[in-house]
């Protein structure tokens, strides 16, 4: 603490305990006329410090004050003690410290505004307040009031002096704060700028680095799209110059066909006339024995059917073969060879009979037209009767048939080792196998094309001798020397099932299978084939062929054969069979329809419709079987003929009219009445497809729409 202070807490310490100080204050006295000093007893004197007291209130006469009011009745018991002069009354000593104090603090207001304004009018200063008029103090109270009046002089001097102190220290340090803070804002200043400097060197390097990158990557760029284009430029002239081969033996493929054409044109109609050259008619004149024209008649007639057959095939849009033309070349030298023969012996008949009476003759020649005109009606009427109704397959079929049997019984042998393991490893190896290409093919359904796309391509790389995951595990054909035989085999073999089991409950799904089957066997070749030799082995009708019962052979066998599936509870019902011949036949049918639409479709389809033509035509020229020939022949043109439609036009018409008008009646015929519900089917079929002129395409056709999904 202060000695201030100190000295300040001492000095109301006193007063406090001063008579004065003791006096109870009422500030409603001056409201009731009261006196303030009416509670206070002591004796009231001048203090020895009055002096102090009247010099600070100046030079103005005492106005003497009356003593102490005459009703409060009694006066301090010291008062006597006093001089008449230094006695006043109460209110005169309270007047008086009052006026004193109010000098003081006017004084003091009035040194402090000469402080903050040192330029006030002299005036304003020099004209004090003139001091109240006070009335005697008692020397207590003047001593009072003086030193009151001394320590509030000597405290306000000290606190001038520290106020200037302290204006100067707060001046001194504002400067000193104003100057850090210019210095320390130049200092940010400078920080900002170099900072910013840094920003912009840093973002112009970034940029620089950006745009080598960037130049670096575009050369790149330039210099793989360089490379890209070359590669193309290679590729479009190698595919150029492809294209030009193919087109270039395609037009001497097409100029040799027409060539042969041409040929086989001027060779049927060679033969033709030289045909009429031995028609009884021709010859009557010759006087030939009926024997000898007949002969030669008939071996006449059958070299032009040899020649029509071949002509019959061009019909369908394809030129004669090599073999085509040697074979009508051949029935041209006999047909000539077979005129010279007859030249010849009309010529001897000729030297024979020429001494032989007219009439002789004429008979003779008459007779002889009658009867090469009776032989030849009845040749006419058995060859019509005949014509296209075998019991057996063609020579050709059949070989192809066998050729195919044979294949796949050669590739089931080549994997016995695998079939038949003896180790462990083996075994399991062949398991994995079998159900890598069982499992995509059981999927097949009619999911969307993306879908189908994976099951695809999943067969094409276990074909293909990649690995592939089955069940978790990955498993290759290269892992066994007859892994690709066994997947090959077992891949065919899930697809004729898939024939007879999903596409016979299921119609619509032979579509999806057969279009993955034609796409997997225009890559692997092999897998069709054995495809094809699974699927004749369970239904030979695809052939078609119906094999005949040999001897020895028991009637379950034969059964087998036919397609039957023969167990201990007996042989297979009726209907299941079909049933199961009509989903191998829709398979069929939609397979030589088909084509994988993401393969290179270079050059024609493995199996096309070519072979649905022929498997038709055949069909029509063997005698029908009851029950089994409707069925298929309703299955297969239900699927396929749309399709063969459109592409053999009015011949396929002229084929479906044949059908209708020549061979159903002989189905009819053959079936018997509780038969009759595929033969019902076929009739509406081909009626309704003969007064519409057209057939509509198959329920469950992949659409575009189908591969986008």
């Amino acid at each position: 603490m202060m000695p201030s202070e100190s000295l300040r807490w001492k000095t109301l310490e006193a007063l406090r305990n001063s008579p004065k100080g003791k006096i109870s204050f009422d500030p409603r006295r001056w409201e009731r006329s009261e006196n303030i000093l009416g509670g206070y007893k002591e004796t009231i004197s001048l203090s020895p410090q009055a002096g102090l007291v009247l010099d600070r209130l100046g030079s103005s006469p005492l106005q003497t004050s009356s003593f102490l009011d005459s009703s409060s009745g009694h006066s301090s018991p010291g008062l006597s003690e006093q001089t008449p002069d230094s006695i006043v009354s109460r209110e005169s000593i309270f007047e008086i410290n009052a006026q004193a104090l109010q000098v003081e603090r006017e004084q003091t207001l009035s040194d402090e505004a000469k402080d903050e304004d040192p330029e006030t009018d002299d005036s304003e200063v020099s004209s004090p307040v003139p001091p109240p008029a006070i009335s005697l103090l008692s020397p207590k109270a003047m001593e009072i009031t003086g030193r009151i009046i001394k320590i509030e002089k000597e405290y306000r001097e000290k606190a001038q002096v520290a106020l200037r102190q302290r204006q100067e220290m707060q001046e001194k340090f504002v400067a000193e704060l104003v100057s850090s803070g210019s210095e320390q804002l130049k200092r940010f200043e400078e920080f900002m700028e170099l900072k910013r400097r840094q920003e912009f060197q840093s973002i112009r390097d970034m940029m620089d680095r950006e745009t080598k990158e960037s130049i670096g990557r575009q050369e790149k760029l330039k210099e793989e799209q360089r490379h890209r284009m070359k590669i193309l430029n290679l590729r479009l002239r190698e595919a150029e110059q492809q294209r030009v081969r193919e087109a270039e033996m395609e037009r001497q493929r097409q100029a040799e066909g027409r060539e042969r054409l041409r040929n086989l044109n001027t060779i049927q109609e060679e033969i033709l006339q030289l045909n009429q050259l031995l028609e009884p008619s021709s010859q009557s004149k010759n006087n030939l024995p009926p024997a000898s024209l007949s002969s030669y008649s008939t071996r006449g007639n059958q070299l032009c059917s040899q020649v029509s057959e071949v002509v019959r095939k061009t019909a369908e849009g394809a030129f004669p073969s090599v073999d085509d033309m040697t074979a009508a070349e051949r029935a041209l030298h006999e047909m000539r060879a077979l005129i010279r023969l007859l030249q010849e012996e009309v010529a001897k008949v000729q030297e024979h009979k020429k001494g032989e009476e007219e009439a002789l003759k004429k008979q003779a020649e008459l007779q002889v037209q009658q009867e090469a005109q009776k032989k030849a009606a009845q040749l006419a009427k058995e060859k019509a009767r005949r014509k296209g109704l075998q019991n057996s397959a063609e020579d050709t079929t059949l070989k192809w048939y066998k050729d195919l049997q044979d294949s796949a019984a050669q590739c089931a042998q080549s994997f016995e080792q695998l079939n038949s393991p003896k180790d462990v490893q083996t075994k399991k190896l062949k398991l994995e196998l079998q159900k890598s290409a069982n499992i995509p093919i059981s999927q097949i359904a009619s999911n969307s094309g993306s879908q189908l796309r994976e099951i695809f391509d999943k067969i094409d790389k276990l074909l293909s001798g990649r690995s592939v995951v089955s069940g978790g595990k990955s498993v290759s054909t290269s892992q066994h020397p007859q892994g690709l035989d066994f997947v090959s085999y077992k891949l065919a073999e899930k697809f004729v099932k898939q024939g007879e089991e999903e596409v016979a409950s299921h119609h619509e799904a032979a579509f999806p299978i057969a279009v993955v089957a034609s796409g997997i066997w225009e890559l692997h070749p092999r897998v069709g084939d054995l495809l094809l030799a699974h699927l004749h082995k369970k239904c030979p009708y695809a052939v078609p062929h119906y094999p005949p019962m040999k001897d020895g052979t028991s009637v379950e066998e034969y059964q087998k054969i036919l397609g039957y599936r023969v167990d201990d509870s007996g042989i297979e019902g009726q209907d299941s069979f079909l049933k199961r011949m009509s989903g191998m036949i829709r398979l069929y049918a939609a397979v030589i329809q088909l084509r994988w639409p993401y393969g290179s479709k270079q050059g024609s389809a493995p199996h096309g419709l070519n072979h649905g033509w022929r498997w038709l035509a055949q069909m029509l020229n063997m005698e029908p079987l009851a029950d089994i020939t409707a069925t298929l022949l309703f299955d297969f043109l239900e699927v396929c003929g749309h399709a063969l439609m459109k592409q053999y036009q009015s011949q396929f018409w002229k084929l479906i009219l044949l059908l209708k008008e020549e061979y159903f009646p002989r189905i009819e015929a053959v079936t018997s009445s509780g038969q009759m519900g595929s033969v019902i089917r076929l009739k509406q079929f081909l009626e309704t497809s003969l007064q519409r002129g057209e057939i509509k395409p198959p329920n469950g056709q992949l659409s575009s729409s189908f591969w986008r999904s």
